[in-house]
C-alpha cells in the first residue's frame, strides 16, 4: 500500500475537523441573540460521522388521567367550568357557555399528546402559546390552533383556502397533508413546539410543519383572519387551551413533556 496516498485520503477529514473547530462564531449583532457555547467535541463528532445525542427531554406529565381535572381551569378564570365534565374516563364538553379550558401551567418547548373525538357537525380546537390579559377576549387572540372538526358536515371544512380550516390544520393558515378520522372516532394527536418550530401529528402522520416568527409565518398571518390581532402567534411561552366552540367534544390520555 502507498502510505503517501493514505495520508492524502485522510487530509480532507483533518482539514474539515480543524476548520469546524476554528470557525468564528456568528456575531451577536447578526442574529439578535446571544450564541450558546457549544463544546468543540460536538463539531468533531459531526465531522467524524459519530452519532450526536438527541436533545434531553423531561419526564411525561399527565394533564388528564381520566379522573382528575386539577391541571386545568377556565380561560381568565380561577375555577374549572361546570360545562366540562369527566365521563367514562374522558374530558367532555357536555354543555354550552362554559368557556375554553387552559392548563394552569405555561409551557415553552414541549411535546403534547392526546386523543380527541368530535360529535357530528362539531368544531373545537387545541391552541398553544395562549396568553391571558385584559386585552385578550379569547384564546385565539394569541394562540395558534390545531383544528378539530367534523370535516364531512361542518361548513368550515370548505371555507378558508385549500383546506386550511379542516381537522389537523394550523387553523386558517396551513392545511393538513392528510385527513382526520370522521366524527365519533378517536384521533390521536402529537403536537411538538420547540424553539418556534411546530409540528402537528395526526394518527401517526406529520400533517403540518412550520416555523413561528419566520417571514413565511408573518406573511401567512397577514393574509388570514388573524391579521387584525397584533399579538397573534407572538408569544414564546403560554398555556395550552381546549376550545369551547359550543359543540360536544371528547378528550382523553392527555400528557406533556418539556424539551
Amino acid at each position: 500500500m502507498n502510505t503517501s496516498n493514505k495520508r492524502l485520503t485522510r487530509l480532507p477529514l483533518v482539514v474539515l475537523s480543524t476548520s469546524l473547530l476554528l470557525a468564528p462564531a456568528i456575531p451577536e449583532a447578526a442574529t439578535g441573540t446571544t450564541p450558546s457555547p457549544v463544546a468543540p467535541s460536538f463539531f468533531l463528532s459531526r465531522a467524524l460521522g459519530a452519532e450526536v445525542p438527541a436533545l434531553a427531554v423531561g419526564p411525561w406529565k399527565v394533564l388528564f388521567d381520566g379522573k382528575s381535572t386539577d391541571a386545568w381551569r377556565g380561560f381568565k378564570k380561577e375555577t374549572f367550568p361546570g360545562s366540562w365534565q369527566v365521563e367514562d374516563g374522558t374530558l367532555v364538553l357536555a354543555g354550552k357557555g362554559g368557556g375554553d379550558l387552559i392548563t394552569k401551567d405555561q409551557y415553552e418547548n414541549y411535546e403534547l399528546e392526546l386523543e380527541w373525538k368530535i360529535a357530528e357537525g362539531g368544531n373545537s380546537g387545541i391552541l398553544y402559546n395562549v396568553v391571558e390579559g385584559p386585552q385578550y377576549g379569547a384564546v385565539y387572540h394569541t394562540g395558534p390552533e390545531m383544528q378539530i372538526l367534523d370535516n364531512e358536515r361542518h361548513p368550515d371544512a370548505k371555507a378558508g383556502k385549500n383546506g386550511n380550516r379542516t381537522a389537523g390544520s394550523n387553523y386558517d393558515l396551513i392545511p393538513p397533508s392528510k385527513p382526520a378520522k370522521p366524527a365519533n372516532e378517536w384521533n390521536k394527536v402529537r403536537l411538538v413546539v420547540n424553539k418556534g418550530h411546530v409540528e402537528h401529528w395526526l394518527n401517526g402522520a406529520k400533517v403540518v410543519d412550520y416555523q413561528l416568527w419566520s417571514p413565511e409565518w408573518e406573511a401567512m398571518v397577514k393574509g388570514s383572519k388573524f391579521a387584525s390581532m397584533p399579538d397573534y402567534g407572538k408569544a414564546k411561552k403560554g398555556h395550552i387551551a381546549l376550545q369551547d366552540h359550543g359543540d360536544k367534544v371528547w378528550f382523553r390520555n392527555i400528557r406533556i413533556r418539556e424539551l
